[in-house]
Formats: C-alpha cells, sequence, structure tokens
C-alpha cells in the first residue's frame, strides 16, 4: 500500500501496519518521543498500537528538538 510519510510516498509492504510499527520501520529509535499525526490529526501515544495505516494516509512523525542559544545582554 502506498502511504505518505513526512511529506514522501512510502511503500508499506503489509496490509496491517500499525502506527509504532511504522515508526519502528522507519528507524525511530524513542518512539515514545515523537508526536504523530495522521491526516492532520495528532494522535495519542497510548493509541500509537491500535491503529493502523491505510492507503494513501498521510503520516507526519514531529520530533521535539530542545535546544536554545546563550544570549548576554551588557546593558
Amino acid at each position: 500500500m502506498l502511504v505518505k510519510v513526512n511529506g514522501k510516498d512510502q511503500v508499506v509492504n503489509a496490509t496491517d501496519v500499525s502506527l509504532i510499527e511504522l515508526l519502528k520501520n522507519n528507524n525511530v529509535v524513542k518512539p515514545e518521543l515523537v508526536s504523530v499525526q495522521l491526516n492532520g490529526i495528532f494522535v495519542k501515544r497510548e493509541a500509537y498500537e491500535s491503529i493502523f495505516v491505510k492507503e494513501n494516509d498521510e503520516i507526519d512523525f514531529l520530533f521535539f528538538m530542545g535546544g536554545g542559544s546563550s544570549f548576554n545582554s551588557k546593558n
């Protein structure tokens, strides 16, 4: 089946693929740190194992990126 993951077409070679399996198939090491949107709707983490992707679904993996910069003001 064909789905779109992070804006790119991806062929999934199984009929029953859960979101957690899709995360693992895309080498996401810590899926518990990733937010997932399925067709524009955020999915709760506890549902990753019970929601299965379908033909033409659009899935986005959103990774939290920590960081920032050091800013010193001498006013």
